[in-house]
């Protein structure tokens, strides 16, 4: 593989919600450029940055490592995105232009209609379109900036089950548009928590301690194997 020195952060970034890079894996340098067709130099960078979004930790003896979230952290960060998006929603509805609206529309059409011929794959997408442009309705990158880092790592540490009904979830989609369209931001902002709120219920964690305990008695069968 061989990509642009500045899009390394992002190849590494997703290789890890990936699980390319496993939770508590080691990152050296050396490896990491090889992998992606660069110089140490902007893996480097990308280590830094990674480091600074939680994505990466630097262990003493170890250096960088994937970080291994708690089940605590990753419940913070799903409550953090819940309150977020209905602020997004509610700033979408003061800000939002034309070329928003007509965006958003067209993804409820299609999310809708995807919904109808039981689409799975193609809803995942749209809907992660249509959350993608409803906070950038809102005209606050730092915000954005925010949300695109929460979806990062939920995605990582969530694996999300099919809404039982894909109509009424593109039903809700609908519904924040026409208030983000009608200019009512409460509106927005309540349909909006309720959706996320719903959303929340159908994510599971990738990790658990069940998991660990699992994957720590495994580990220990095999180590006691190789002793022998």
């Amino acid at each position: 593989m061989r990509i642009p020195a500045h899009s390394v952060c992002t190849a590494i970034r997703d290789d890890i919600v990936a699980g390319v890079h496993e939770r508590g894996g080691r990152l050296t340098e050396e490896v990491l450029a090889r992998r992606y067709g660069v110089s140490r130099v902007p893996v480097r960078e990308a280590l830094r940055t990674l480091e600074a979004e939680g994505f990466v930790v630097t262990r003493r003896h170890a250096g960088a490592c994937v970080a291994e979230p708690t089940e605590q952290e990753a419940a913070d960060l799903l409550e953090m995105r819940m309150l977020l998006e209905p602020l997004g929603a509610a700033r979408a509805a003061q800000r939002r232009t034309e070329a928003h609206l007509k965006v958003l529309r067209g993804l409820v059409r299609l999310g809708q209609e995807r919904a109808r011929r039981g689409n799975s794959e193609d809803l995942r997408s749209l809907g992660g379109w249509f959350h993608e442009t409803l906070v950038q309705a809102g005209g606050s990158p730092s915000l954005t900036a925010m949300l695109t880092q929460l979806r990062y790592k939920i995605a990582w540490m969530y694996a999300v089950e099919a809404p039982p009904s894909p109509v009424d979830s593109w039903a809700e989609h609908g519904a924040i548009v026409d208030a983000v369209a009608r200019g009512d931001g409460e509106r927005a902002r309540a349909v909006t928590a309720l959706h996320a709120e719903r959303a929340a219920g159908a994510h599971r964690l990738r990790f658990s301690r069940a998991a660990e305990r699992v994957r720590t008695s495994q580990h220990g069968v095999n180590m006691s194997g190789l002793r022998h």
